[in-house]
């Protein structure tokens, strides 16, 4: 979900597809995480959605191929039609960018024989026996081009890894260098830190995360809110978030743009008047918020919502008017608001559009 709708975000058109599915229909997600064992935990993650169909695309419509990593790439890595989409990309001499396990379809496919790459540490005797000459990922956030041949190791490694791919892309990222800060809390969401935390970091934003009683190194976990069919989101637990800064001693003068992820943190962070006072000090100073999903929980205890548009998710809405602010439909979920120098979005979902509007806000550019 990172480099998909981060890549959104940057002004690309991205597709997503999987052998025997069809645009419309989901793959399940896997949450890998690294808490203390000898190798990675999984726990069930959120459900992706696919935009266009497997047999219907063609490499030759495409600037760049992305390919995830988790337990997907085991099975994939042996389907006649995924090796040989592989094989058709490569030979057009187009960038590829594989992370963690991803590499084991490229191993398959032939494409790694004199390339300096690196994957999952565990992927190590794969990509030796397909020739690649392995590059030890220390730390775990390393990235590596050979060539048009993009790889990582693991998710930490997404700043550096979208880096890269806009490198291959020949982009030109202007004005980017910005601070932002995000306000955190025990189960926020996990796409809605992730994603516009790594996205910010990989246009080469410096990006600090804090939450109140915790320090730099601390952990927050998250949690997985998805649309599964019931009356509203269900919830599992997500990926275990690493703060970067002490809250205590963080001041907005110090930060360009404040972001507010939603989950289920901002209705107890929405009474802790020290979070209260740091959003009124970034709204006072007229500098960019953008807040997501119950994120607005916060705005309206701070008082900052008053006769501005905006959205949140739609179970918000009572405390949004109640707080002054005026109601924007988020129709679709993935629609998001910017009124001055505030951006809201409903959801996960809303994320290209979340992430673009605060680096029009800004002034960040991207361009091919």
């Amino acid at each position: 979900m990172v480099p998909f709708q981060a890549l959104q975000a940057y002004g690309l058109k991205v597709d997503a597809v999987c052998p025997g599915k069809k645009g419309g229909e989901y793959c399940k997600t896997a949450v890998h995480d690294f808490t203390g064992h000898q190798t990675y935990t999984e726990l069930p993650g959120h459900n992706f959605v696919l935009t266009a169909t497997f047999e219907e695309v063609e490499s030759k419509n495409y600037d760049i191929l992305v390919i995830p990593g988790g337990r997907a790439p085991e099975y994939l890595s042996v389907n006649d039609s995924v090796i040989e989409f592989i094989k058709g990309f490569a030979a057009l001499n187009r960038p590829i960018a594989s992370i963690c396990h991803g590499q084991l379809i490229l191993a398959a496919a032939g494409i790694l024989a004199g390339k300096k790459c690196t994957a999952y540490p565990a992927v190590k005797p794969a990509m030796v026996a397909a020739g690649g000459h392995w590059l030890d990922p220390n730390p775990i956030s390393a990235c590596f081009t050979d060539g048009n041949l993009i790889t990582g190791a693991a998710w930490p490694g997404h700043p550096e890894f979208l880096k890269l791919s806009l490198e291959a892309l020949g982009a030109k990222i202007s004005n980017a260098d910005k601070k932002v800060l995000f306000i955190c809390g025990d189960f926020m969401e996990d796409y809605e830190v992730m994603v516009p935390f790594q996205a910010l970091q990989g246009l080469g934003y410096m990006v600090d995360a804090v939450c109140p009683d915790k320090r730099a190194g601390d952990k927050c976990p998250t949690a997985v809110h998805d649309f599964e069919g019931a009356q509203t989101y269900s919830e599992k637990p997500g990926h275990n978030f690493a703060l970067t800064a002490d809250f205590e001693t963080v001041q907005a003068d110090a930060y360009d743009a404040l972001i507010i992820p939603g989950g289920r943190s901002p209705e107890y962070l929405a009474l802790n008047e020290k979070v209260l006072d740091l959003v009124k000090a970034f709204s006072k100073s007229n500098k960019p918020i953008a807040s997501i999903c119950h994120g607005q929980q916060i705005l309206a205890a701070a008082g900052v919502l008053k006769g501005k548009r905006c959205t949140a998710y739609p179970a918000i809405k009572p405390q949004v008017t109640n707080a002054g602010g005026e109601w924007l439909d988020p129709n679709p979920i993935s629609k998001c608001f910017t009124d001055g120098s505030l951006v809201t979005g409903a959801a996960w979902p809303a994320h290209p559009e979340f992430i673009s509007q605060l680096m029009h806000l800004l002034g960040t550019e991207v361009t091919f």
